[in-house]
């Protein structure tokens, strides 16, 4: 008998809100978060610029709203969390956030603002694999996000440090503070210690995932978009990763975060112990998605995994030094890939596809 229930939906611009609100009456979300509790929503701003299968999409975040709506869910609250190399502020504009936030009434707070919240110490129930070993005792948690609903918003896309991001990746900005690079090397141990850390301190847990368009390659930035048209959402973390991952092409128990997370109790990995409802047939796609690797990724993979200069991290990383290597991510990223090349390729999404149509319509 299943232990998890994961829907799926292939859907259209025409009808992709409704199939949200749908999706999540398929997922089980009204039984899934506590109704006496305010309800986070973590959506993803990977990039603060525009592109295609890397950012929360604008009728995720509005179906998202609704669905909750639906399920009697009423008070949100967006949190945006910061990091070293993505402006918050920035993408909420540029994705097309703002105005949804606005329309529903949803106030935004930011994870990094003292006067919004504080990083407080936590002491987990369970032990946890790699969290003390790099904080020490040091491990801090926003205190706002304890006693919260929590719903995850990530997209369908592939990441040059764990092949793929999804829901359980989509915790690593919200519950980790500037610092969380230092925990690279040890990524997939530290989003198993994040999802027993979220199970601990959120009452419900849920997460839509958008496919409409995903992205393959040398993520979870400079990816090569491909329009596939499916939506997903699930209460299990675990499970809706290992679907995703699975239509991405890789296999869950290679991918040692759904292994590790499936092994400890902490949600369902193996396919076999999932139930998938809604557009089933979608699930059995395989997309033979590539990884791949670019400038950034290549020398992040030298310096964070097991090669001779990974021993020159704390030097590196833990240090002024580390500003360097801002300034290059930046540089890269901002100045250089996207004015070079991703802009030709929103351009060609907005143009050619019908999602990127669809976000074109969305008002500024």
């Amino acid at each position: 008998m299943a232990r998890a229930r994961v829907a799926i939906l292939r859907t259209r611009p025409e009808t992709v809100i409704e199939d949200y609100r749908r999706l999540g009456e398929l997922a089980g979300l009204k039984g899934a978060l506590d109704p006496s509790a305010k309800t986070i929503l973590k959506d993803n701003i990977t990039w603060h610029f525009v592109f295609p299968g890397v950012n929360t999409t604008p009728w995720q975040l509005e179906g998202t709203i609704l669905a909750l709506q639906d399920a009697g869910h009423r008070d949100l609250v967006a949190v945006h969390n910061h990091t070293v190399v993505t402006i918050a502020e920035r993408g909420e504009e540029e994705l097309k956030f703002t105005p949804i936030y606005r329309r529903h009434g949803i106030p935004v707070l930011y994870n990094y603002r003292e006067d919004h919240m504080r990083w407080v110490p936590f002491r987990s129930k369970v032990p946890l694999l790699a969290l003390p070993r790099i904080f020490g005792d040091e491990v801090r948690i926003p205190d706002f996000f304890v006693g919260k609903n929590i719903v995850h918003m990530p997209t369908v896309k592939t990441h040059g440090y764990t092949q793929y991001t999804g829901a359980l990746k989509n915790a690593f900005g919200g519950l980790l503070n500037i610092k969380r690079h230092y925990t690279h090397t040890w990524i997939h141990e530290t989003l198993v210690d994040l999802l027993a850390i979220g199970r601990e301190i959120h009452p419900g847990m849920f997460a839509t995932m958008d496919g409409t368009t995903a992205g393959a390659g040398p993520g979870p930035r400079t990816v090569v978009p491909h329009d596939k048209h499916v939506i997903l959402a699930s209460a299990d973390q675990v499970a809706i990763d290992s679907v995703a991952a699975t239509l991405m092409g890789f296999d869950w128990s290679r991918l040692p975060c759904i292994a590790l997370a499936h092994e400890r109790g902490l949600g369902v990995g193996d396919p076999r112990d999932i139930e998938v409802v809604g557009d089933a047939d979608a699930a059995q796609e395989r997309w033979r998605f590539d990884v791949g690797v670019n400038l950034a990724t290549g020398v992040g993979r030298l310096l964070w995994f097991d090669t001779p200069l990974k021993r020159l991290q704390r030097l590196l990383f833990h240090t002024p030094l580390v500003g360097l290597f801002i300034l290059a991510s930046e540089m890269y990223h901002d100045r250089i890939w996207y004015p070079a090349r991703g802009k030709r390729v929103v351009r060609r999404w907005q143009e050619q596809s019908p999602w990127g149509r669809l976000f074109s319509a969305y008002p500024q």
